[in-house]
C-alpha cells in the first residue's frame, strides 16, 4: 500500500465529505501533506483521525493571500508539493429566474474561481511531474432542477483538466478530473430537512444503476489512481465515478 509513498499532497475541503475521504485513501497509500477547511472543530477532528501524516490548514480557497499561504506553509513543513486535490467546492441552488446575482458570484467564486487559482498559486511550490486532481460533478452532463449553475460551474471544472494539462506540458504536470455523482456527504444536511435524509438517501439509491448512493471512499480511491503513477499517460482526463448515473440511469 505504497502507491503515494512520501509524496506531499494538500487537499482543499480535506476536512469532510469527499475531500476527507480522499485523504484517508492518501494516507492509506502512504502520502503526507496538508488538508484545508474553514472550520476549526471539523479540521481539528480530521487530523486527528489522519494522525501525524496531515496538517490541518483553516483557509478560505477563495481568498488569494490564504490560498498562498496553504502552499507556502506546507512547503515549508513538507517540502515541495506533489498533488493537488482542488475539491473544495458547493453553493446555493436555485432557477435562472430567481438565483440572484450575489449568489451567481458566490458560487463561481467557491467552485471555478478557487480551483483556477488554488493550482495557479501552488505551481510554485509544486515538483515537475506533479499531479493536478480537480473534482467535478455529473451535474455537468445532467440537467437538474435548480443546479443550473451549479452544473455549469462544475462543467467548466472539466474543462480546466485540459487547459491546465496544455499549459503545464513543459513541466510535465498533468492535471485529470473526478466526476462523482450522488455520494454520501454531510452536504445531504445542507439540502434536506434532517427527518427525511435517510428516505431522499434510499431514493437515489433506487435509481442508481448501482444501486447504491456513492461513498467518500469510491471517491477516495479514484484520486489514489490519478495522483499516482499508475496514471502517468493520462492527461486531461474525466474520470465518471457516479455509479453508472450519466450513461446507464434511466
Amino acid at each position: 500500500m505504497n502507491k503515494l509513498k512520501n509524496k506531499v499532497a494538500v487537499i482543499t475541503g480535506g476536512n469532510s465529505g469527499i475531500g476527507f475521504g480522499i485523504a484517508e485513501a492518501f494516507k492509506s497509500e502512504g502520502a503526507i501533506g496538508a488538508i484545508v477547511g474553514r472550520n476549526q472543530n471539523t479540521l481539528d477532528s480530521s487530523v486527528s483521525q489522519l494522525g501525524g501524516n496531515f496538517a490541518g490548514i483553516n483557509a478560505n480557497v477563495t481568498d488569494l493571500d490564504d490560498l498562498e499561504r496553504v502552499f507556502k506553509d506546507t512547503a515549508e513543513k513538507f517540502g515541495k508539493i506533489d498533488v493537488i486535490v482542488a475539491n473544495a467546492g458547493g453553493g446555493n441552488t436555485g432557477t435562472v429566474a430567481d438565483f440572484s446575482e450575489a449568489n451567481y458570484d458566490k458560487l463561481m467564486d467557491l467552485n471555478l474561481k478557487s480551483v483556477y487559482f488554488t493550482v495557479q498559486k501552488a505551481l510554485p511550490y509544486m515538483n515537475d511531474g506533479a499531479s493536478i486532481v480537480l473534482i467535478g460533478s455529473n451535474a455537468a452532463h445532467r440537467a437538474h432542477a435548480s443546479f443550473t449553475l451549479y452544473g455549469a460551474s462544475k462543467a467548466a471544472v472539466i474543462y480546466l483538466a485540459k487547459g491546465f494539462s496544455s499549459d503545464l506540458l513543459g513541466r510535465n504536470i498533468r492535471a485529470n478530473v473526478i466526476t462523482p455523482g450522488t455520494t454520501d456527504t454531510p452536504a445531504f444536511d445542507k439540502f434536506v430537512p434532517a427527518e427525511q435524509i435517510e428516505a431522499v438517501k434510499q431514493h437515489f439509491a433506487s435509481v442508481m444503476p448501482t444501486g447504491r448512493i456513492g461513498q467518500p471512499s469510491d471517491i477516495g480511491k479514484a484520486a489514489v489512481f490519478l495522483a499516482s503513477d499508475d496514471s502517468s499517460f493520462m492527461l486531461g482526463a474525466e474520470l465518471l465515478v457516479d455509479g453508472g448515473m450519466t450513461y446507464l440511469a434511466k
